[in-house]
């Protein structure tokens, strides 16, 4: 197992500036999920630690060595793909020992190897099938036993699960958890599905345009996230928002007013007045009597989804709110509801910045 520590990395393609200075110590044996949108730089990054994009400037850290100027082929790492990258023409046991034959590795050894990899990911059945012969997640489980055999110091996945289906993209994550947990082996995984990297995931690093918006455990960025971005980003459904002011009266009483409402404010301890951005998840409104309502409005979509129900409340023009209902609520499309919660469920960011302020 591989420590792997980034410092101050930064990717420049001419004036353009990418990745911005980027600070990351994974420990030996953490699985760390980088997350965010699309064109954040997660893959960027990943293939720089993996040798595969020069970095512009600052520090990588393999394992207490400088790895800047190494070839891919001399860091030790293994990287599973998105598209698998199987050689067509190979059989499944062909593609596994590829990399140890490169290596000039014994053939008992990479008989050795291939068989124990291939036991690990069930697939012995399929070893002298060639790619086209298998499914999707049959292939990804092929690309991850070729990065198992190595043996390396750490393991890099670059969204291997977005080509597949959502049954085997289940199947495969809990494949994939299940490797980690027997291997303990030092891991780096970049997504942009969030579900997949709050259930992977040891801790989180949320990128936002090349930048670190958060790091910490999953359940520290669902609970506590510590800007706006990070809110709506972790979450299925996303967290409810919306502008409302900071009011105080003088005496150190603060109250939120949204749309002539004053909602409680108890817990939040709220130092500043001004315009902010208030979030509630759907978890945390429930329906209540009409006279206990902060919001009240029409049902509009209701999706149940057998475990949950989850409706879609118009509380204004332009505004809808997202609650979770008991999966056997007998709620209806048209009716008025009415809504409440715990105050001490509030997020509040502030309305320029998009920094927590509770």
């Amino acid at each position: 197992m591989t420590a792997i520590a980034l410092r101050q990395i930064r990717k420049t393609y001419g004036s353009l500036q990418v990745i911005h200075d980027i600070d990351i110590e994974i420990a030996s044996g953490e699985f760390l999920v980088l997350v965010g949108p699309s064109g954040c730089g997660k893959s960027t990054l990943l293939r720089m630690i993996a040798g595969l994009e020069e970095i512009s400037g600052g520090v990588l850290d393999i394992g207490g060595k400088v790895v800047n100027a190494l070839p891919p082929s001399d860091r030790n790492i293994a990287m599973v793909f998105q598209d698998y990258a199987l050689y067509p023409h190979m059989s499944v046991r062909e593609n596994m020992a590829f990399g140890l034959k490169m290596r000039r590795a014994d053939e008992e050894t990479i008989k050795r190897r291939v068989l124990q990899a291939a036991d690990i990911l069930k697939i012995q059945p399929f070893l002298d099938r060639r790619p086209a012969q298998l499914s999707g997640g049959q292939r990804q489980r092929v690309a991850m036993g070729r990065a198992i055999v190595r043996e390396p110091s750490a393991f890099l996945f670059d969204e291997p699960l977005s080509n597949l289906d959502a049954a085997l993209r289940v199947e495969m994550r809990l494949e994939i958890a299940k490797l980690h947990n027997r291997m303990k082996a030092t891991t780096i995984y970049v997504t942009h599905d969030q579900v997949e990297a709050m259930t992977l995931a040891d801790r989180i690093v949320v990128l936002n345009s090349g930048a670190i918006e958060q790091i910490g455990p999953p359940l520290d960025l669902y609970h506590r996230p510590a800007s706006l971005f990070v809110a709506r980003f972790i979450g299925s459904p996303t967290m409810n928002t919306m502008p409302v002011d900071v009011v105080g009266d003088g005496t150190g009483r603060r109250t939120i007013r949204q749309s002539g409402r004053e909602l409680p404010a108890s817990g939040i301890g709220l130092s500043q007045d001004g315009p902010a951005i208030l979030g509630i998840r759907p978890e945390d409104l429930s329906p209540c009597l009409a006279e206990d309502a902060w919001f009240s409005g029409k049902l509009a979509v209701a999706e149940r989804l057998g475990s949950q129900t989850y409706g879609y409340v118009e509380i204004g023009e332009g505004q809808m709110l997202t609650v979770e209902f008991p999966r056997n609520a007998t709620i209806r499309v048209g009716e008025q509801i009415h809504l409440r919660g715990n105050p001490e469920t509030f997020h509040l960011f502030d309305a320029r910045s998009g920094l927590r302020l509770s």
